[in-house]
């Protein structure tokens, strides 16, 4: 009987027992092994990032130096030490836009001509120059030799960088030397002005890595982590030697799914196959977590932050890919997408209305290109692989983009109205992608040239018009410098009542010297472009107050480009050439056209108001050209309506006249002063002296005319008055 009892409990009981207890050993080892793997999976994962964060970092520094240092201007400014200038282009900027925490200019003899130091970080030049000769040292004697190692259709020209620590704290210093972007200027090897910049690994760079990667308690340290709390990733400096370290909680899923499972191990007594069954859904909703996560760090490094389009990497490869997958008997097509005034708005509103911008232009690109693949390229560069489209599919989707784009925005309680231009090339398979982009990015610059708001399809003779844009754009910016070529002739204006002369609107023309007189439709916009617009109103300025100076009844009438008004100098500049002239600030009227957005601080706001307080007075050219209204003006501070030529054209004594009559009327009843432009027939002249319209010009009265012309009339009293 006891052998029996002893046999049935064994069975019933101990060896039930024995094997699920057995069994719950193993799978709790296992689950042990299996968690510490998986952390340990984990963890090499997180460093290789935070290595691969600390190396795009680098390179993007110098991509950023790049944007600067490749430039004419900068190689001009440089050799001039220009300091104004590069605390603008090569200093403050690159903190403000990049996040440089210092930066050096060095001449050819390795001396400093100019340093920027964000905040009190204690820093000196002294420091700097001690932190930067090894780099500076290996960069000259690269390019004293022609070296060109690396130099890429991204990477434009060589470079030294180096992590370094410097005044206790890590750091990235990249070294690029400034060139010139055309290659008109001569340079010689080894003798180039170069760029440095600093940015610190701690502080605001641990914090911002921290938050975009997920990356807990993220912080530098000089020593390794004692114990296993922290994760680490080694900082080598260039020779190999460690500088410090880079430490954050890791993130650890084994362990989590292991203490989570515990409490199904302990039902794996009652049954070993439903605890394992809860361990496999646990293990598998703790993957399904780990992989999403590594998803959303693929997304962050292939994709635009602020619009969530593919950035140039995501968009590049994106593109291939599709080209690769698609059929290679239909060519696809790629538009490259630049917007029109969008500098002007971000200017004059700021970066955050300019990024909310970026932001809606995304949305109508979705929208108009539908089933692209679209990316956004630079700053307000957009660019769209259109699969199997070409020629008139290509041609009606850019049609489409640059219908969306124009249509005005709505911002924080701002009507922004910008534009776009966009080149079309087509593609045949993955390996033509890189020269359809040459090519797309070539007809863009043939759209934008042919007045914006237009559409290109590359062709051959692109390629030689693009070179004859440049040419064109060198020989402006040497005109405009060496003040030849840009000559300024005179629009009378006239009383309407009276028919006396009572001012003149100075305007520009370009005499090349091979081309003849190049309309201002064509070579304004172009110096806009370039960044010499300013340059260009400083000549007809002082042009206009040499010639008008001494003629103290008459006034002078000048155009002025928002890009002008948006410049801390221009009304400094506006009222020392006045004064160097003889001309009263009473003398003077500015002419702003309705496309002017102005907050209450905007800088243009600012310079609309010393001057006025200075005594000179505002125009609204064009008005009624393009969006204004009559309730607009309650924000502009002007003291005179020019009305568009587009009404006056279509003027007559019956009812056509009312609207002309209801702009006269509304400025009578603020005060304003209003002058007629484009007045061409007597008949229009009768009718705006009828309706009470202050002043007129335009052919009937007077075409522009030269200096000479000029002078010649007025000093004969009878031809000063329009009969």
């Amino acid at each position: 009987m006891v052998k029996v009892f002893k046999s049935r409990f064994l069975l019933a009981f101990a060896l039930p027992l024995i094997i699920t207890a057995s069994a719950a050993c193993l799978v709790i080892v296992s689950l042990r092994w299996s968690a510490v793997e998986n952390d340990i999976l984990a963890v090499d994962r997180q460093q290789n990032l935070v290595r691969l964060i600390v190396s795009k970092l680098q390179i993007g520094i110098a991509h950023d130096q790049e944007s600067a240092t490749v430039w004419d201007d900068a190689v001009v400014k440089t050799r001039e030490a220009d300091h104004e200038w590069m605390e603008v282009n090569l200093g403050s900027w690159m903190n403000s836009y990049f996040q440089h925490d210092a930066l050096v200019v060095i001449d050819s003899e390795n001396q400093p001509i100019y340093h920027f130091i964000a905040g009190g970080d204690g820093l000196s030049l002294n420091k700097l120059r001690q932190a930067y000769q090894p780099q500076v040292a290996r960069l000259r004697e690269r390019l004293t030799s022609g070296d060109e190692t690396g130099v890429t259709d991204q990477v434009l020209t060589i470079g030294e960088s180096d992590l370094i620590i410097l005044e206790g704290r890590p750091a990235v210093v990249s070294a690029k030397p400034i060139v010139s972007d055309t290659g008109d200027i001569e340079q010689e090897p080894g003798q180039e002005h170069i760029h440095v910049a600093f940015r610190f690994l701690d502080g605001s760079f641990t914090d911002v890595t921290a938050k975009e990667y997920q990356l807990d308690h993220l912080h530098f340290s000089w020593q390794p982590p004692e114990d296993g709390e922290y994760a680490a990733a080694e900082l080598h400096s260039r020779n190999g030697n460690v500088i410090g370290y880079f430490l954050w909680t890791p993130f650890q899923p084994g362990r989590s799914v292991f203490y989570a499972t515990l409490p199904s191990t302990g039902i794996a007594i009652v049954g070993v196959f439903v605890s394992l069954g809860v361990f496999s859904l646990v293990l598998q909703r703790r993957s399904v977590r780990l992989e999403a996560s590594h998803a959303q760090l693929r997304h962050l490094a292939h994709h635009d932050p602020l619009t969530g389009l593919l950035n140039r990497v995501g968009f590049s490869d994106a593109a291939i890919a599709e080209l690769d997958a698609s059929n290679p008997d239909e060519p696809s097509s790629i538009l490259f997408i630049d917007l029109d005034r969008f500098k002007e708005v971000n200017d004059t509103f700021g970066h955050p209305v300019g990024d909310e911008l970026i932001t809606a232009v995304a949305v109508r690109l979705r929208h108009a290109l539908p089933g692209a693949v679209i990316g956004r390229i630079g700053g307000d560069e957009f660019t769209a692989l259109l699969p199997g489209a070409t020629g008139e599919r290509a041609a009606g989707a850019a049609e489409q983009v640059i219908r969306d784009l124009s249509e005005p925005f709505e911002l924080q309680g701002n009507r922004v109205k910008i534009g776009a231009s966009v080149g079309v090339a087509v593609c045949d398979d993955a390996t033509e992608f890189p020269e359809a982009s040459r090519k797309a990015d070539i007809a863009l610059y043939h759209a934008k040239a042919a007045g914006r708001g237009r559409f290109a399809i590359f062709g051959k003779h692109m390629d030689d018009l693009l070179q004859g844009r440049r040419k064109m754009e060198r020989e402006l910016r040497a005109a405009i410098d060496k003040k030849v070529q840009i000559e300024t002739v005179y629009q009378p204006v006239y009383a309407a009542d009276t028919g006396a002369l009572n001012g003149v609107e100075a305007l520009a023309r370009w005499r090349h010297p091979k081309q003849g007189v190049i309309s201002p439709d064509v070579f304004v916009p172009l110096a806009e472009e370039l960044g010499i617009i300013s340059e260009l109103g400083r000549i007809v300025l002082e042009q206009a107050c040499e010639a008008l100076g001494p003629y103290q009844d008459l006034t002078i009438s000048i155009n002025a480009s928002p890009l002008e008004l948006s410049s801390d100098a221009y009304p400094l500049h506006v009222l020392s050439t006045l004064a160097k002239f003889g001309v009263d600030p009473d003398r003077l009227e500015i002419e702003i056209t309705e496309s002017l957005q102005l907050e209450e601080k905007s800088q243009a706001a600012v310079a609309i108001a010393t001057l006025r307080a200075a005594g000179v007075s505002f125009a609204l050219d064009d008005f009624g050209a393009g969006y204004s209204s009559f309730g607009r003006l309650q924000n502009l501070h002007v003291d005179r309506i020019k009305i568009d030529k587009s009404f006056i054209d279509a003027l007559s004594p019956g009812d056509s006249s009312a609207v002309v009559q209801a702009i006269i009327s509304m400025a009578r009843a603020k005060g304003l002063q209003t002058t007629a432009e484009g007045v061409e027939t007597l008949e229009q002249k009768m009718v705006l002296q009828s309706l009470g319209c202050d002043a007129l010009q335009g052919f009937l009265l007077s075409r522009p005319i030269s200096r000479v012309e000029l002078h010649a009339m007025l000093d004969r009293p009878r031809e000063r008055e329009c009969l």
